[in-house]
């Protein structure tokens, strides 16, 4: 478990969250081949004993197959409410009508909305199942689509930034409702540790042998640019209130959402027992800087973008050299380590300053 256990905590707060409404599709990698291996799992069951709905997906195809998820959860709704609205208009099962209507016209926009849903549907169901009518015996088989799916599609960095990018960002083109975990541990984990476009300045990685001579791949301000996509950095060892708070804003929001998650992996070099302290040494120094970007807010002509880190507080090599991904190249090739090291340093400062104008915005005037 101890390649994937930085990612794997990510993976059991969505299933608690969202339980079985969650439907998942897992890009192979460490999520899918340590996340879905036994006897341990972080696909678990929540306090009611729900759980989500898994399926593992070919590394570049992932976000296609949540989009059709997705679409295939959406039109099963359409479908089961054309039922709804067929029944009322026959004048059929009269003592359903007002149930029915209710779980027709439901709020499903928090989490409490979406619970009464389920014992709305739950009771429907239970009216329909001595129904002898067809379209009764219809809408029992398709019920259980009026409740609200959150669909996600979980992988690492070298299925989202590298590989399968064109299809995410296919996806989060759509407009459609699709939920984007990345598990970001800047490397390729599963395939033995090469570098990927996540791969920070100055890392060791197959493929990097003298350290990656360019930066990391922003792939949330890339996707902030359409304006119209939730996107969020979290990371559990520096702000776990605030990962939860990503987690719940991301499905709550009605559009494509992405949230990437900094992981700790034992390609870093690095004692796993103790990632969640290299995570938030990562956000003390700048190197994992923490947000949220809503949309939503933007619509009451505020700015969508809540900078969650604190100013940086820890030099970035002070972060960075107790990993072996960095303290290798000072042995190997120092002065490229010191070269690199200083503007990685630079990425740190710059990418702060250039967030905190941005989270400075004010919107509320008009141009």
């Amino acid at each position: 478990m101890r390649a994937g256990c930085g990612e794997t905590a990510y993976i059991k707060l969505l299933t608690q969250l969202f339980g079985d409404r969650a439907i998942i599709a897992n890009a192979t990698g460490c999520s899918s081949i340590y996340g879905g291996n036994l006897p341990t799992t972080p696909y678990c069951k929540n306090s009611e004993g729900s759980g989500p709905a898994w399926t593992n997906s070919l590394f570049e195809d992932n976000a296609e197959v949540a989009l059709g998820m997705r679409l295939t959860a959406d039109q099963f709704r359409y479908y089961a409410l054309t039922v709804v609205d067929r029944i009322l208009a026959s004048g059929k099962c009269t003592d359903c009508a007002a149930l029915l209507n209710e779980v027709k016209n439901a709020d499903q926009s928090t989490f409490e909305a979406i619970d009464a849903q389920q014992k709305r549907v739950a009771e429907l169901k239970k009216k329909l199942s001595g129904c002898s009518d067809p379209d009764c015996k219809e809408l029992f088989s398709v019920a259980d689509s009026l409740v609200k799916k959150s669909v996600w599609a979980v992988g690492g960095d070298g299925w989202a930034y590298d590989i399968g990018y064109g299809g995410l960002d296919h996806v989060l083109a759509s407009g459609k409702n699709v939920n984007i975990l990345v598990l970001d541990t800047e490397v390729y984990s599963n395939t033995g540790g090469q570098a990927s476009k996540s791969t920070p300045r100055g890392a060791v990685a197959k493929f990097a042998d003298g350290g990656k001579p360019t930066g990391k791949k922003d792939l949330g301000l890339i996707s902030m640019t359409y304006g119209n996509i939730y996107v969020a950095r979290v990371a559990l060892g520096g702000n776990m209130n605030q990962v939860v708070k990503a987690f719940v804003e991301a499905e709550a929001y009605d559009g494509p959402s992405l949230i990437i998650a900094y992981s700790h992996c034992i390609a870093h070099g690095i004692d796993m027992t103790k990632g969640l302290d290299e995570q938030r040494k990562a956000v003390e120094a700048g190197h994992a800087l923490l947000y949220r970007f809503n949309p939503d807010l933007l619509k009451a002509n505020k700015n969508p973008l809540s900078l969650d880190s604190k100013a940086p507080s820890l030099a970035m090599q002070d972060f960075a050299y107790g990993e072996t991904r960095f303290k290798s190249l000072t042995k190997t090739k120092p002065e490229d380590a010191k070269r690199l090291m200083e503007l990685a340093q630079q990425d740190v400062s710059n990418k702060w300053i250039y967030y905190k104008a941005l989270s400075e915005i004010d919107f509320s005037k008009k141009a």
